[in-house]
Parts: structure tokens; sequence; C-alpha cells
């Protein structure tokens, strides 16, 4: 779970961890109020799970409370789907850095990754200047030990009172991240102050939500999702992304899932959404189906393999669910697996035609939203 800006400063600040002063606010008045209790100058930032919050103009600047009214107007307004935006007092920067915490999959560490250069795309600069990144693997059963920060802070060519505050940062860093289950800590920029200090500028973390002593802190919130549809499905427990094709998918597993995708794709197709109907879900036809009919598809595929997930099961659910919605977009159907033969004659009784062969199924899909068979 990818938590905002805020709620990632939050978390930093628990564990000491310092923070620019700021309050969240969610309306242009409560903004110019924020601004003037604070002190001036202030920045504006936009509360979405999204990166490049600067370039895209979700980040702003205010020298003044009413000046800070007006541009939260205009971020609130804006076609981001800003709700929230995190009000701070600017901080007098000397230099920036970035600073991280991530897992390496193939070393089974956690890694700290750093650079001397903060507000930067740290990928890019991973890629075209190399040699400036600092990186430092942690054993995940022993822990963090003072080697570590010293390796860290040394190769950021720190030294002083900046070292000292840098290295407090990383260990803090590390209890969160060890803490949430997560998979990112980062802080960029880390701001170097004008007194040698150190402050989390902006704050990222993406957490295991259901880690014992974090399930449920964070609740479902529609300002999670890009749309509400997504919204629903998550809170159905239903893996959902919103696209703008024709094809709507039920589909069980994600493996099955995006091999129908390209498939569709390849033969000239374009997908709606993406939807996993298998798994722990196999039984739920009726809201997959309500939730792929939210979209303006011209043809609803629905493709599965069960084992475990019975292929009859699964067949009485798409018929009920067809009972109930009464969509008015054909369906294709390719549902193959444990009791098949069953799940035929379900679909065939259902005024359906199952077919064998995903490909098939896909071609037929396709064809239908090209209007080339009806």
């Amino acid at each position: 779970m990818k938590l905002f800006e805020y709620q990632a400063k939050e978390a930093f600040s628990e564990a000491g961890v310092p923070v620019p002063e700021g309050r969240l606010v969610q309306n242009a008045d409560e903004a110019r109020a924020v601004a003037d209790s604070l002190g001036c100058p202030c920045v504006l930032k936009s509360q979405v799970l999204r990166g490049g919050r600067g370039k895209a103009g979700l980040i702003q600047f205010a020298e003044n409370a009413a000046e800070a009214g007006r541009k939260a107007a205009a971020l609130f307004a804006s076609p981001h789907g800003v709700r929230k935006i995190l009000v701070e007092r600017a901080v007098a920067v000397e230099r920036e850095l970035y600073l991280s915490l991530t897992l390496d999959p193939v070393q089974a560490v956690a890694l700290f990754i750093a650079c001397a250069e903060g507000g930067v795309e740290i990928e890019q600069l991973a890629a075209e200047q190399p040699e400036k990144i600092v990186t430092v693997p942690v054993d995940l059963d022993w822990g963090l030990m003072p080697h570590h920060v010293r390796e860290l802070t040394f190769g950021l060519q720190l030294s002083g009172d900046t070292a000292k505050a840098v290295g407090d940062i990383a260990g803090k860093l590390y209890r969160v991240f060890r803490a949430n289950g997560a998979e990112l800590a980062e802080i960029n920029p880390l701001f170097i102050t004008k007194d040698g200090g150190a402050v989390a500028g902006d704050g990222k973390l993406v957490i295991d939500d259901n880690m014992d002593g974090v399930r449920g802190k964070y609740p479902l919130a529609p300002e999670y999702f890009a749309t509400q549809t997504e919204y629903e499905a998550a809170l159905e427990g239903i893996p959902y992304l919103q696209f703008d094709g024709d094809i709507a998918l039920m589909c069980a597993g994600a493996g099955l899932t995006t091999t129908v995708f390209d498939l569709i794709h390849y033969a000239g197709g374009t997908v709606a959404n993406y939807l996993e109907f298998g798994g722990p879900n196999y039984t739920k036809a009726v809201e997959a189906m309500r939730l792929c009919l939210k979209n303006p598809c011209k043809v609803l595929l629905v493709v599965t393999f069960g084992t475990i997930a019975r292929a009859d099961v699964m067949a009485n659910g798409l018929v009920e669910a067809i009972r109930v919605l009464r969509p008015s977009a054909p369906i294709v159907t390719c549902i193959r697996g444990t009791n098949e033969e069953e799940a035929f004659a379900t679909l065939r009784a259902a005024g359906l035609d199952p077919l064998y062969e995903t490909e098939d199924a896909v071609r037929r899909a396709v064809d239908i939203a090209a209007g080339r068979i009806a």
C-alpha cells in the first residue's frame, strides 16, 4: 500500500525523523488560515499518489496567506483529483540529498540507496551517472549496525554535525521501514539546513498493510484510487484496473489475465479493464460483472482456467450475474478446468456459446468490438 506524503511524514515524525512544520487542509480557506498561522513563505503540496508533482505544478510556493489561498483554490480545481493539500512552512535549505531504503530481492537484504544530489529522478541518475549512487546493504536478520551508517555518510562525503544528523535519520528511517514491513521508505529531498541539521523535505512510504500492527491503520478510501470503480473493487477484494478500451475482461488469475490482455492487443483490440475473477474471488461473478459493466465496453470477455476454482462454479456464477444484471453487451466465454463439461452445459443452457481455446475467444471478442461480427 502506497501512502500519501502526509501519512509517510506522520510515520517518520513518530520515529523521530525531523519534518517541516505543516498541517493538512481540504479547502482554500483552510489553506489561507494555516499559512497565516504557520508563517510564510510556505509550500503547498498536493496529496496525490503520483510522482513528478513538482513538474506537474502540484507543488506551489506562497509568499503570504492570501497567495496560499489563491494557489490552493487552483490546485483543488485542477484535473489531478487533489482532495487534500499539505501546507508546510518553508525550510532554509543549504543543500539537498537523496536517501531511501528498499528491498533487494536477489540478495534478500534491505538496501540503503543515497545520493549527494537530492530532488532528482534517482532512476535516471542511476542509469546515466551510477558513480554518484551510494548503496549499503543491510542483513535483515542482523539489522542495522553502526558501520552501515558510517559507510553511508562516508559515501555521501559528509562530516561533522551533518554526518551525525543524516546518520541519525538513517537509523530512524530503518526502524520505520522494518516496523511497517515496507517495500520502500524514501526521503527525496532530504534537506540539509544552514545550521548543519537535516529535515525530511518529502516522504514516500510503501507498506505491507496486512502486517500485524499495521493492518487497519490506513483504511481504504477513494483518494487512494484513480477511479471510483477501482475503489469499489478494492472494497470487494477484487484486483481491478481501469483502462479506456472496448473489451471488458473477467479472467482467473494474474498470469492468465495479463496473457489475455496481450493477446487482445496482438489481435488489434483494446482493453477496457483488468479484473481477476479467480482465486478467492471465483464465487463473486455478480460483483465482478457489475464492475466490468461500469465501463462503456462493446463486449465482455470471460476467460478462466479453474482447478481449485472450479469451472462449473464459475459458470453458474456467470449465469447468475447475467440474470441479475442483464448486460446489453455481448459475452464471449472460455471457461476451462475442473468440471468443465458441466460448465459448458450450464453456459449453453443460458444461450451462450462456450469456446475451448483462449485464442479463439480473444479473436471473437476483438471481431465483435470491431463490428465485424454481431
